[in-house]
């Protein structure tokens, strides 16, 4: 077989991710005010170790040496987010051009790299001024969301040829207001479908800015995606995963595609008394077409409908048993990350092909892929993360899979450049390419570092 057998399709971008709280620290510099992960980590109890993003890895006053080690890694295209109140200090009116200076230096940068920015407009650091009137429960936030948009389209328009409206907007609804684990941490499922359906209405009011001001390049959202593969042939195991897709996957994807919420799920929030806010007019808003669709995959498992038992007690956690009853089974076999997450790279070619058969095979960017491996430097300061790489191995060859399946799959943004601030574990849990040293800041490029650079100059040839 010729070499070129091998090789992803030509223009396929390799990349990096990151988030701006996770990375940037300097929660005050110039002009940024609190958002509702600044007040969250310092909520007693909210984060491991009391650990919050004040300084993480510095990367706003660092960004010339993170451009480098991007330059080093050999990528065609880095994700990144911006910091809405960094940008737009009460969430809402003028620009803070100091924090507008700060993300068009970096994306000089990355240029003069010759690596293509992809940015993020949204990844979960509401302002607090905003909060405070509500969040995402207000319908108005949606609207200041595109005003948002708007602004950093006129910005930095001219520079970036990627957007991405909101970063995995299950999470920021139904993790952050319905179990409670991320900012601003309520336990309200139906304040959690409120916010998931203002989340998707200001993506769709931001895609109708960027349409309306003719910018240059592509946009899309950034949902993240898990895989549930029945345990048995069973019915009802095969219908327990079905709820489970549409839970997750379907409340997110079917308004994009089909401009609709899935049937069943609907029916089952309406047992509970819960209807999501929905206006005349908001599913065509969301709707609307888009450029790329991103995707975040990490992990999947075999389920079962869950067995009958006592229903637990708690409000939140009973309705969502209700709506679900769908319960994951321990496979002997399944590795695990050191955040304990199956190894299942056999789910991220099945929700890469159920998705290309669901909705018409839209073009993708995969937005996050990446493992937690807590190695720490050996003696001689080398970081022999294996675990990540045989990660990355897997998941590369299942991407490579579904491509030749006829998945439309346009590029794969490793997550993530660096070890960071990882939301709730705090510092515990390290995800990053290079290896970060939070009491002195130092980058170590890990040996995934090395073996991911190796794939890109290879063409995703995996070794």
């Amino acid at each position: 077989m010729q070499p070129d057998h091998f090789r992803f399709p030509p223009g396929f971008l390799w990349g990096a991710a990151t988030s701006a709280y996770q990375i940037e620290g300097s929660p005050d510099a110039d002009g940024r005010t609190p958002s509702i992960w600044d007040t969250f980590a310092k909520t007693a109890g909210r984060v491991a170790n009391g650990d919050t993003g004040d300084r993480a890895c510095d990367s706003y006053r660092r960004v010339e040496e993170d451009v480098a080690l991007l330059s080093q890694l050999g990528v065609q295209a880095y994700r990144f987010s911006i910091s809405w109140s960094r940008v737009m200090p009460t969430g809402r009116g003028p620009l803070n051009p100091a924090g507008v200076d700060y993300y068009r230096r970096l994306v000089r940068l990355l240029r003069e790299a010759g690596i293509q920015p992809m940015a993020t407009l949204y990844h979960w650091d509401l302002p607090q001024a905003l909060q405070d009137e509500g969040g995402w429960t207000s319908r108005r936030c949606a609207h200041d969301f595109a005003s948002y948009a708007r602004a950093m389209f006129e910005a930095l328009g001219d520079e970036v040829p990627v957007w991405f409206t909101i970063n995995e907007p299950w999470c920021a609804s139904f993790l952050s207001y319905a179990f409670g684990l991320h900012a601003p941490g309520e336990r309200d499922l139906a304040r959690a479908v409120t916010v998931a359906h203002h989340l998707l209405l200001a993506h769709g009011l931001a895609v109708k800015e960027f349409r309306r001001g003719e910018f240059a390049g592509r946009i899309g959202i950034a949902p993240n995606v898990e895989w549930h593969e029945p345990y048995t042939s069973h019915p009802a195991d095969v219908a327990a995963c079905e709820r489970g897709l549409a839970w997750f996957n379907r409340w997110f994807l079917d308004p994009l595609y089909r401009g609709r919420y899935p049937a069943e799920m609907l029916a089952g929030y309406a047992a509970l008394g819960i209807h999501p806010p929905v206006e005349d007019g908001d599913m065509a808003t969301i709707a609307q077409p888009t450029d790329l669709l991103g995707i975040n995959y990490y992990s999947g498992c075999y389920s079962r409908e869950a067995l009958p038992a006592e229903p637990p007690h708690e409000e939140v956690a009973r309705q969502i048993h209700q709506l679900r009853r769908l319960e994951s089974v321990d496979v002997p076999g399944f590795k695990k990350t050191d955040i304990d997450w199956n190894v299942y790279a056999d789910g991220f070619y099945k929700v890469l092909s159920w998705i290309r058969e669901e909705y018409g095979n839209p073009p993708i960017v995969i937005t996050e892929n990446g493992a937690c491996d807590n190695t720490g430097p050996d003696a001689n300061g080398v970081v022999d993360d294996a675990a990540r790489i045989e990660y990355f191995r897997r998941h590369v060859i299942a991407l490579d899979r579904a491509v030749r399946a006829g998945s439309d799959l346009r590029g794969y943004m490793a997550w993530s450049l660096m070890d960071n601030f990882e939301w709730a574990y705090g510092y515990d849990m390290r995800f990053g390419l290079v290896h970060v040293d939070f009491d002195t800041l130092a980058r170590t490029p890990k040996e995934s570092f090395h073996w991911y650079r190796r794939l890109i100059q290879e063409g995703g040839c995996v070794a």
